[in-house]
């Protein structure tokens, strides 16, 4: 896999370092684990659900993070005393620690998070603030009659 410099875009251009740092990191060897699987799905116009399969987890033994767009998910088994003189002849449940992490795109929040018949779902939903949403804007000309309006064009 051949390396994209992205130094000649950091000298023009302002505010978009985070994107072209993530950029960057998604061209290098992937090096991310594949435990747990997960959905990542779109469930409305602004709404996304994140599930995870953690079978074998409880809510105490999981943490979610969400800190500067990025949504940081834990699970780390509490210590279980092997009950009395069982010994395992083959033992295929994971018991393993695991972080994920998912980068978040601007203005995504997350909402909520529930665990039910091993899956966990965290539900996030995208609100873009009023300042950023398009408005209109009057015309007025110099007689002092009445503004236009702009109006869309609804095709």
């Amino acid at each position: 896999m051949r390396h994209v410099d992205f130094s000649p875009l950091y000298r023009s251009t302002v505010g978009f370092d985070r994107l072209l740092t993530m950029l960057d990191s998604l061209a290098q060897p992937d090096q991310t684990q594949s435990y747990p699987p997960y959905n990542i799905e779109r469930t409305g116009e602004t709404t996304y659900r994140i599930t995870m399969a953690i079978a074998g987890f409880d809510e105490t033994e999981i943490s979610i993070e969400a800190r500067e767009h990025a949504l940081t998910v834990k699970g780390e088994k509490a210590d279980e005393d092997d009950a009395g003189n069982s010994e395992f002849l083959y033992r295929g449940i994971a018991k393993r620690a695991f972080e994920r992490r998912f980068q978040l795109a601007e203005h995504v929040e997350v909402t909520g998070a529930s665990l039910r018949n091993g899956l966990l779902h965290i539900d996030l939903v995208r609100e873009i603030p009023e300042a950023m949403k398009p408005r209109k804007i009057a015309i007025s000309n110099e007689t002092g009659s009445k503004p236009k309006q702009i109006e869309a064009n609804q095709a």
